[in-house]
Order: structure tokens, then sequence, then C-alpha cells
């Protein structure tokens, strides 16, 4: 049966304006969101019912030795990524230079200090003494290692040498992402290898590397409370010399916890403006295309 192309059309049977739309319910949301809170609505309800002094809690939030770890974190945060970040770009140097012994140690030394648990390497440093009784030049001056592998500077090898090894393939994969017509172009100009890669290289592979370098800031602040193992007086040290004398575990690590989420906290507010500045002509390239 044929359709005669004179046959007059119905218009309201193709009006949709009158129609009303209906939003999609999503019925595996509305479950998994309502499960969420109630877990949350326990959880929150299991610590104000608990066995818990929160009176513990407040009188020991800005006790003086809190306070006193809370100082030694921060400071033991950034002398161990200053060590980790030099380490870190020297050896993505050393790693993608032609110099075949400069590479191999460079690959050596991701394998090793990647390989081996920080808490290990911590270890290893405070017992050196062990190994190297004496440290420096014999018959000019020599020290005892007990007497130079405290405790600020075994964790800070420990976490600083293993941070490095994670830090340079982070700055490998920042030199990598720059155009090679960029490093052309600085020798076409008569650069230096150095010259180049502080002024052509580096200023752009920043845009790559400060986010995940950002991430293992935050990361080394908590990794801090490995030193507590060797007796480095950070602020979970601190919180278990108070627990042990007064035996409020719970309300001292609750202590702990919350000074450790501010500091994060703050450092991700000033990672999100560092990522912004070097990810600016990016942003402007994006909004002109």
């Amino acid at each position: 049966m044929t359709l005669s192309s004179t046959a007059p059309i119905d218009a309201n049977k193709y009006e949709i304006a009158h129609l009303e739309l209906v939003p999609k319910r999503h019925i595996g949301r509305m479950v998994a969101a309502a499960v969420v809170l109630l877990l949350l609505a326990a959880l929150v309800r299991a610590f104000s019912v608990g066995q818990i002094e929160w009176s513990y809690v407040r009188d020991f939030m800005f006790a003086p030795t809190i306070i006193a770890g809370l100082g030694n974190t921060l400071l033991m945060t950034v002398a161990a990524m200053a060590l980790g970040i030099v380490l870190g770009v020297v050896i993505a140097i050393m790693r993608i230079s032609g110099n075949p012994v400069l590479s191999s140690i460079a690959v050596a030394y991701v394998w090793i200090f990647r390989g081996a648990p920080a808490l290990l390497q911590l270890m290893i440093w405070f017992n050196l003494a062990l190994i190297f009784p004496t440290m420096g030049i014999p018959g000019l001056f020599e020290f005892r290692t007990v007497d130079l592998m405290t405790p600020f500077v075994a964790a800070m090898l420990g976490l600083g040498i293993s941070q490095g090894a994670y830090t340079s393939e982070v700055v490998r994969s920042g030199l990598l992402s720059v155009d090679t017509g960029q490093y052309e172009a600085a020798r076409s100009i008569g650069m230096t290898h150095m010259r180049m890669l502080r002024r052509i290289v580096l200023p752009q592979a920043m845009r790559v590397m400060v986010p995940p370098i950002g991430n293992e800031v935050i990361g080394m602040v908590k990794l801090t409370s490995l030193a507590s193992v060797i007796q480095y007086s950070e602020i979970l040290h601190n919180a278990q010399i108070i627990y042990f004398a007064n035996t409020r575990v719970l309300e001292l690590l609750l202590v702990a916890s919350f000074w450790y989420l501010i500091v994060v906290s703050v450092l991700s507010v000033g990672q999100f403006y560092i990522e912004r500045y070097f990810g600016r002509g990016v942003k402007s390239i994006r909004s002109s295309v």
C-alpha cells in the first residue's frame, strides 16, 4: 500500500512542544547514596558513644609536646623533600644522558631505592655504625658514626634518598615531555647543555612535574611518621610518649590525625595555586581555541 503525496498531514501528531519532560530516575544512585549516608551516620555514632574521652582530645590538641612534634614533622618534610628533589633532578639528567656509565648508575639507584621499603632504609641508616664505626679521612679527622647518625640525620637520609628515586622518574617524564624541537633550537643558538636545561627545558617541564611532586610532598608529611621507629620526635612519636603515660591511646591518635589533616589541607591549597600558576599558558591556549 502506498501513500499519496497529496495526503493531508496532521501537524498536531508531530508537535512535541506540549509534551512534559520527565527526568530519568537513577534508582541505583539513590540507593547507593542512602547506604553511604547510613554508614557515615553509624560511624559518627560509634565515635560519639564509644569509649573515647573527648576532653583528652581537647586538652592535648595544643599541648607543647604535640606542637613541637608538629614542627619537627614539617622540618623533616622540608629537609627530606629538598634532598629528594635535588637527587631526583640529578638522577633524571644522568638517566637521559648519553653517557652509558652515568645512565647505568641512575638506573641502579632507582632500582635499589625504589625496591627497598622506606622503613627498612631508615633502620639501615640509623644502624650504619654497625658497618662503619667511624667516618672521615683517616689521619686527618674521624668521627664516630653513632654520633653523626642522629635520628634526624638518619630519617632525612632514609626518606630523602628514597624519595629521590621516585622524584627522578617524575623529573625524567617532565623532561621527555618537552618537544625535541626545543632542544634543537637551544643547541642552534649555542646554549650549553646545563644552560639549556635551566633556561628552556625545566621551565616547560614544570607544568608536567608540579602535580606529582605536589602529591609526593603531601605523601612525605605522612611518611615522616615512620621516623617514630628510630625515635625521631615527630608528631606521632610525641603522641605515643603521651599515651604511654596516660593510656589514652585513641585520644592521642585522634589529635595526631587532626594535625596531619590540617597540614595536608593547607598543602593541598598551595598545590592548587602552584599548579594554576604553571598551567596558565595551557589555559590561555585552550581558551583561544
